[in-house]
């Protein structure tokens, strides 16, 4: 079991849970996830490492309360026990000096992406970060990364804080303005569709960070299952990040509505 240290309520429906985990601080790397269960007979769901701080033997889970499973997690407490965190899982980030990086972030796709901004601004890169979200409530993490990137731009759909817009107005403005080597993409499905195939007009070379449905996050039940380049790929140990541009979101999307 993992005790919870510390709770933050970005919002009423995005909590910030860490958790001593010490193993998978020590080996936890940019772009890693956990399976975590609250309960004993809890589901199993795939949460993104936002943080690890191998010193205090901690890290960090962004959860946005969605289903049962998330409302429980959201529920517990400074104090309280996490059943079971399995991890790390998945492959890290490939992190490199690419030059001026664009990391779009839709929603809580601004927790995994935060790591992987670290990562790359370490490496030498120049970082700009969009941090997009249907309303001001929904931004997350803005001071964090303001620490970490060169710039940060931000956009709400109904136009309550930053820019009115959606994610991929701020990486156009980017595009248009300066050479970009790379874009990071972290949010829902469609978000990183059109993200892709915007990125896709100027060229740009995109990974995105997917979110579909997972069981065991070892490969062997299938859940996670996509398309990458004509083949068939699994987000849990092929992933969860791919080059954006082969990805089969029209796919992605029609399975991640077989629970809905």
């Amino acid at each position: 079991m993992n005790k919870i240290i510390k709770k933050t309520e970005f919002s009423s429906v995005v909590t910030e849970l860490v958790v001593e985990a010490a193993m998978i601080a020590k080996a936890a790397r940019a772009g890693h996830f956990v399976i975590v269960r609250a309960d004993e007979k809890g589901e199993r769901i795939p949460l993104t490492i936002a943080n690890a701080d191998k010193e205090k033997g901690t890290i960090s889970l962004v959860i946005q309360k969605i289903g049962n499973s998330t409302q429980k997690l959201c529920a517990l407490n400074e104090g309280d026990f996490i059943h079971d965190i399995a991890g790390p899982l998945g492959k890290a980030t490939e992190i490199e000096n690419l030059g001026t990086v664009v990391c779009a972030c839709g929603g809580v796709g601004a927790a995994p992406m935060l790591p992987v901004a670290t990562a790359l601004k370490a490496a030498g890169n120049r970082i700009i970060a969009v941090l997009a979200a249907r309303s001001k409530d929904l931004i997350i993490l803005e001071e964090q990364f303001k620490a970490v990137a060169d710039k940060v731009l931000i956009y709400t759909d109904d136009g309550s804080y930053g820019c009115k817009g959606l994610v991929t107005n701020g990486v156009e403005k980017i595009i248009l303005s300066e050479k970009v080597n790379r874009c990071e993409a972290i949010g829902p499905a469609i978000m990183m569709k059109f993200v892709c195939l915007l990125t896709k007009k100027y060229e740009i070379p995109t990974e995105v960070s997917l979110n579909t449905i997972m069981v065991d996050g070892t490969g062997m039940c299938g859940a996670c299952r996509i398309t990458v380049g004509g083949e068939t790929k699994f987000v849990c140990v092929d992933g969860p990040e791919f080059d954006g541009h082969k990805v089969d979101f029209d796919e992605m999307i029609m399975r991640l509505k077989s629970y809905n």
